[in-house]
């Protein structure tokens, strides 16, 4: 995959065995849309230019965000070398290659090999330079870990877990429900927050529809909430997506409070 001779230069590597299998692996490769949400330290917006089988090419702002200093970013992928370079196309550091090389270690480890070439000769500046993306990879390397561990469990619980059908589930009295919020419950086999809105408690499905993603811990903003994966947001009251993406949050129960008694009710 390293094509003609070039001016490049290697300044580092960084080594990592990844805790998820190859094949999270590299739909984290291909997931270019999680980087300024899940990674909001280091990139403050990306616009998908072209994807496909290939890999993907995108407009990509660092921060601290500039959009004079945007750069131009495509990522090639060698699946059956289990290789992938990103190229910076243009902007600042343009010619830069960023090459990773894929092991499959076991069927939850994977070893991950970054090599940072660059258009730089001088070795002091090549130091300086490998330093500072070792430093980067590891902190990118370390947030996308934590997401494919998470969404590895939650695709195994969702194909080992029988959906049952709930008609309600009492909670107690609601001094000791609004003295426990936020509160996680299940209900018919699935996970719900329950929160304080405006005086009102409401539940939502504590899972986001797109990957899965987790949305216990998400903070109530303006009557919403949004995945730190992949920046989904929904509207408490209706579930409906607020960003135009088009997903919606699973239905939850129902809240039904008698005789200061809270219980859950499975809507209609």
């Amino acid at each position: 995959m390293d094509g003609a001779a070039s001016p490049l230069a290697q300044a580092g590597v960084y080594r990592r065995d990844v805790k998820a299998s190859l094949a999270r692996v590299w739909e984290n490769v291909f997931d270019w849309e999680h980087l300024p949400s899940l990674h909001a330290r280091d990139f403050a917006a990306c616009t998908l230019i072209d994807r496909g089988g290939w890999g993907w090419r995108v407009r990509l702002v660092n921060q601290p965000s500039d959009e004079t200093k945007a750069q131009l970013l495509e990522m090639r992928a060698d699946k059956p070398a289990n290789q992938y370079v990103v190229t910076t196309l243009e902007g600042p550091g343009a010619g830069t290659q960023i090459r990773t090389r894929l092991t499959p270690h076991a069927a939850q480890h994977t070893g991950v090999e970054v090599t940072f070439h660059v258009p730089e000769q001088r070795p002091e500046r090549l130091a300086a330079i490998g330093a500072r993306y070792v430093e980067a990879y590891r902190r990118l390397w370390a947030e996308d870990e934590v997401m494919m561990r998470v969404r590895e469990r939650a695709l195994a619980h969702a194909r080992r877990t029988k959906r049952a059908a709930a008609k309600s589930r009492r909670l107690g009295a609601e001094a000791d429900v609004r003295a426990r919020l936020p509160l996680m419950v299940t209900f018919g086999g699935a996970r719900f927050r329950i929160v304080d809105l405006d005086g009102v408690l409401i539940a939502h499905a504590a899972t986001c529809p797109h990957w899965l993603g987790p949305l216990e811990e998400a903070p109530v903003i303006d009557g919403c909430i949004t995945c730190p994966w992949h920046g989904y947001s929904f509207d408490l009251c209706t579930g409906e997506s607020t960003d135009g993406r088009g997903y919606k949050l699973e239905t939850p129960p129902r809240i039904v409070i008698d005789a200061g008694v809270v219980t859950l009710v499975a809507s209609d």
